[in-house]
């Protein structure tokens, strides 16, 4: 599959999903926004995928929405009026999905559905769009010479991409409101101090410590364990105790009788464990929709 907007570049299990619009500062587009729902698709599919690293090509990450197109600059038709009713029955009919649902949000749902780990390796200019796709990554690394806005409001606009449930669950309530009131552009310094990336590096080394991180997450791993881990602990996150334990009972019950049993072995012989299990066919454990 080739890419208009994108690089896709899997090596030894890692993934390295970059923006490839460096002469646009990696602007998003409604054309990037449809091959990163593809792409977040297909490396959960692909077994040969382990874990993804997402990073921008040049020196920005994603300067926000382009903004020089015609017409609207979303993708949106502005020949709707649609309601709260249309986005619950009519949520994937084409007019609705085309023409109303967010674009970023879109992206973030691409996001949370995948079945591997996401890292960010956000390099330099992070901003509106740009800063909101990084919050369903489950871990932020920063250059020092990168940038974060949440400048919805300076637009008469307000945050996409899901960002209004990530965002105050990153860095709680009170800075989120702050962040997305004011609209101000801030380091990466601040970003570090408020939680939103786990670690500040080098220009020259982000991509590499991120990487190396990522692949920390994996390395004599079960896929399905941590596909599994990762979808209980993002669903849960608004499910009741009784959801969760559910959800886990039916996640240890198919582990114990897969991977688990290489586990166990490997352990007690003292050895690196074998998994042969494969993200691509995952157990039945959350209920369907």
């Amino acid at each position: 599959m080739t890419y208009e907007t994108l690089q896709y570049e899997v090596e030894d299990g890692l993934l390295t999903l970059r923006l490839n619009r460096p002469e646009q500062m990696n602007a998003f587009t409604v054309t990037m926004a449809h091959e990163l729902e593809a792409a977040y698709a297909r490396a959960s599919a692909d077994d040969a995928v382990r874990a993804i690293v997402v990073t921008g090509a040049g020196k920005a990450f994603c300067a926000g929405m382009d903004l020089s197109t015609g017409g609207n600059v979303f993708g949106l038709d502005e020949s709707q009026r649609p309601t709260p009713a249309d986005l619950a029955d009519r949520f994937d009919d084409p007019a609705i999905q085309q023409g109303v649902r967010d674009t970023g949000g879109r992206v973030a749902l691409a996001m949370v559905n995948c079945l591997k780990p996401i890292v960010g390796a956000i390099n330099g200019a992070a901003v509106g769009i740009g800063a909101t796709m990084t919050l369903p990554m489950d871990f932020r690394f920063a250059s020092e010479k990168a940038r974060f806005g949440f400048v919805f409001g300076r637009l008469g606009i307000t945050p996409e991409a899901c960002s209004s449930w990530f965002l105050p669950r990153i860095v709680g309530l009170e800075q989120a409101l702050e962040w997305t009131y004011r609209a101000d552009i801030f380091d990466a310094r601040e970003a570090h101090a408020k939680g939103l990336v786990r670690a500040v590096t080098s220009p020259e080394t982000l991509l590499d410590e991120a990487s190396a991180f990522a692949r920390s997450l994996i390395t004599e791993r079960s896929p399905v364990s941590v596909a599994l881990i990762r979808q209980m602990m993002l669903r849960h996150l608004s499910a009741t105790p009784l959801e969760a334990h559910r959800a886990e009972s039916l996640a240890m019950f198919y582990t114990s009788v897969g991977d688990g049993k290489e586990g166990v072995k490997a352990f007690l012989e003292k050895r690196p464990p074998q998994f042969a299990a494969h993200a691509s066919d995952m157990p039945p454990v959350f209920p369907e929709g």
